[in-house]
């Protein structure tokens, strides 16, 4: 009994290489502390996507095609074997309650059909990937002020905000003494005397004449 190896045996390890050639990489003999009390243990487990790998052997875990029960000491192996099926169950319950898949594949099983099952598991447990849905690609239409969607109009009526109601419009025309405004003309004709008396500069004051 000793001499039977619970975990390492020829067609783990084979399944094991294979799958690590080809870059997978998994956590062996894993320890899963299920809800319930279930503690399982996968020969092989991947971890991110959840995929619970056990391979059985025909004689421990009751193949159908090269299961054997012993001949002598009946009332022993009986139940044993029987057990180990009924565990079995309740892990693969367990597993797939806590949101895992599991693969069970025979020792008898070639290493190139276990590497198939295993593949199949973690293709069906690949997380596909969400588009990011642009705002002017919501259904309905663009989005106002979106990318292809014309720009909403201002609303008509009174600012927020500004007492009174509407802003007042601008009357037409020029703003009165702004840049645009014209400006006045000086009127023909000659200038006034008093006037050019204004603008001329005024006369040194008169002082004693010299002798």
């Amino acid at each position: 009994m000793r001499a039977n190896r619970r975990t390492d045996t020829k067609p783990e390890l084979a399944l094991r290489r294979a799958l690590h050639s080809r870059g997978y990489r998994y956590r062996k003999d894993y320890r899963l502390d299920l809800a319930g009390g279930n503690r399982v243990r996968p020969d092989i487990a991947f971890t991110a996507r959840r995929v619970a790998v056990f391979v059985d052997g025909c004689f421990w875990h009751c193949c159908p095609q090269h299961g054997s029960k012993p001949a002598v000491n009946v009332g022993y192996w009986d139940p044993k074997l029987r057990r180990n099926v009924e565990r079995d169950r309740v892990a693969d319950t367990a597993l797939a309650a806590a949101g895992w898949e599991v693969v069970r594949i025979w020792e008898h099983e070639p290493v190139a059909d276990a590497v198939a099952a295993v593949l199949a598991a973690l293709a069906r447990r690949q997380t596909p990937r969400v588009p990011a849905v642009l705002a002017h690609e919501v259904p309905g239409g663009p989005v106002p002020g979106g990318p292809g969607g014309p720009v909403p109009a201002a609303p008509a009526g009174p600012v927020p905000g500004v007492p009174g109601g509407p802003v007042p419009a601008v009357p037409a025309g020029p703003v009165p003494g702004g840049p645009a405004a014209p400006v006045p003309a000086v009127p023909a004709g000659p200038v006034p005397a008093a006037s050019l008396d204004a603008l001329a500069p005024p006369a040194p004051p008169k002082g004693p004449a010299s002798p």
